[in-house]
């Protein structure tokens, strides 16, 4: 009788066990799943590499907003070359219930805008568990300043939704280990004055405080001149610009202006030819999914670091 009563209070504990949801913190939400995703969806090209890399395409039905800004390299169009784009810029509400999606991974202004139509709140009814991109936790709560670990907790929690941990853990593991054997050969001066081109001619587009650029500049020796905009990505003024003087400017690639004209329009305006990156002409180009939260954030440190210092 004894052992009945064990075995049976082992399969209750075992049935609670399986049937237990996985619960997660997503900005200032938790995010609760009784089952890993099997229809999910991911908007942008950083974003959908985070779920490349955790081995996830067969969970996926699909991806949003690349084509409408950017171009796949060669490494993302092999990995998402069974997934259709579903929209090539902001998803719509009607889209990702079309797709019969159970899961969104987006982010403020990476697919979701406050307010606007798709968001967690206007996608629960249709049992679309949402989880947001830490970096962009911003716009909707106060966050510290951007860093690379923000992108270590996206992968931590991608590993604890689908059910893959230990791949989030490895992966996490080795871009500690390289990206610390990088900063132990790394030698620097003074900080060096950055400045972040993303875009626009009459204002600048920039990262500030709160984007992953300010992260990925630091651990590469410089600092973004910018880093008093209390904001992640936004519009600033030339004026302030000029009046930082940066040493140093980093253009990021994407869209329907190239880096080489970015970088021509700065070279060929009298109002920036005394700034010192202009004078010496240091520019140093970072592909925008290298520039935003995700796996090539190791990368990109190292690409600046080598502009910045020569290694």
């Amino acid at each position: 009788m004894r052992n009945i009563v064990l075995s049976s209070l082992a399969l209750g504990l075992s049935a609670g066990l399986a049937s237990a949801d996985t619960t997660v913190q997503s900005c200032n939400r938790t995010v609760s799943f009784d089952a890993p995703p099997a229809r999910a969806i991911s908007n942008d090209v950083n974003l959908t590499e985070m779920m490349l890399v955790l081995g996830l395409a067969d969970r996926m039905v699909g991806y949003t907003g690349i084509s409408g800004w950017k171009t796949l390299d060669e490494e993302m169009r092999a990995g998402v070359e069974a997934l259709p784009e579903l929209s090539a810029k902001y998803p719509t509400k009607e889209v990702l219930v079309g797709a019969d999606a159970d899961f969104f991974f987006a982010g403020w202004n990476y697919g979701m805008k406050v307010g606007g139509e798709v968001t967690p709140d206007t996608l629960a009814p249709f049992g679309i568990k949402v989880y947001e991109l830490t970096e962009s936790c911003t716009h909707i709560m106060n966050k510290g300043k951007a860093s690379i670990e923000d992108m270590y907790a996206d992968l931590t929690n991608l590993g604890t939704i689908f059910d893959v941990p230990d791949k989030a853990a490895t992966l996490i593991d080795g871009y500690k280990a390289d990206l610390a054997s990088f900063a132990d050969t790394l030698e620097t001066g003074d900080p060096l004055r950055v400045f972040v081109y993303d875009s626009g001619e009459d204002a600048p587009f920039t990262a500030g405080l709160y984007a992953m650029p300010t992260a990925l500049i630091e651990a590469a020796g410089g600092m973004n001149v910018m880093e008093d905009f209390e904001k992640s990505w936004g519009t600033v003024t030339w004026e302030e610009v000029v009046e930082r003087n940066p040493e140093v400017i980093v253009i990021v690639n994407y869209g329907e202006v190239t880096a080489e004209q970015k970088r021509d329009f700065m070279m060929s305006k009298p109002a920036f030819a005394e700034l010192d990156a202009v004078k010496n002409d240091r520019f140093v180009t970072l592909e925008y999914v290298e520039a935003t939260p995700g796996p090539r954030n190791i990368q990109a440190i190292k690409t600046l670091a080598e502009a910045f210092w020569g290694q």
